[in-house]
């Protein structure tokens, strides 16, 4: 990830015909601030950054989020559920993995392989025994690249609001976005 320069930030803002308090309205930063960095006499921290960067992409109207990407329909399976119930869906659906949620909140994964880890004759128990951990969640107005940065490490990501359950998105759905 290459970071934008002072001079990127002016030249971006000015293309878009914002000024540099609209900029900073929108970045929840102060005007003052905007003129500092773009003069090059401060170096905004990381966090502040990423906020004009964001509020610039806004302008723009390139922020993909992440209420765009997810499925509505989440494939899952409760902790109570039995392991061969969580497998015969997993075939069914043609998935390598299913989120366990109780009551729509996320509390786990089960993939083939945790069943494969847990040994013979796992079918009855309960998916609670053989589960990993829940797949990171992220709320609707989530970036694409911060649910990318969590796709890096997690084979999905929860989309949560208000600590519900209301989408999933894989690796396959940002290729579908990208293919657009």
């Amino acid at each position: 990830m290459e970071l934008p320069t002072p001079q990127d930030l002016r030249e971006r803002r000015t293309a878009l015909e914002l000024t540099q308090s609209e900029l900073a309205d929108a970045a929840d930063v102060s005007q003052p601030l905007i003129a500092r960095i773009e003069g090059g006499d401060v170096d905004p921290r990381l966090s502040t950054l990423r906020r004009i960067v964001n509020a610039l992409q806004e302008a723009e109207g390139e922020v993909v989020r992440a209420a765009d990407l997810m499925n509505e329909t989440v494939i899952s399976v409760a902790p109570d559920d039995a392991v061969g119930e969580a497998v015969d869906l997993m075939e069914a659906e043609a998935y390598s993995q299913l989120p366990v949620l109780q009551n729509g909140v996320p509390v786990g994964s089960i993939s083939q392989g945790d069943v494969v880890h847990a040994g013979e004759n796992v079918g009855d128990h309960p998916v609670s025994e053989v589960m990993s951990e829940s797949f990171p969640t992220v709320a609707p107005a989530a970036t694409v690249d911060e649910v990318r940065n969590l796709l890096d490490h997690y084979k999905a990501v929860m989309v949560t609001d208000g600590g519900e359950t209301v989408g999933i998105i894989t690796e396959a759905d940002i290729a579908a976005q990208l293919s657009q």
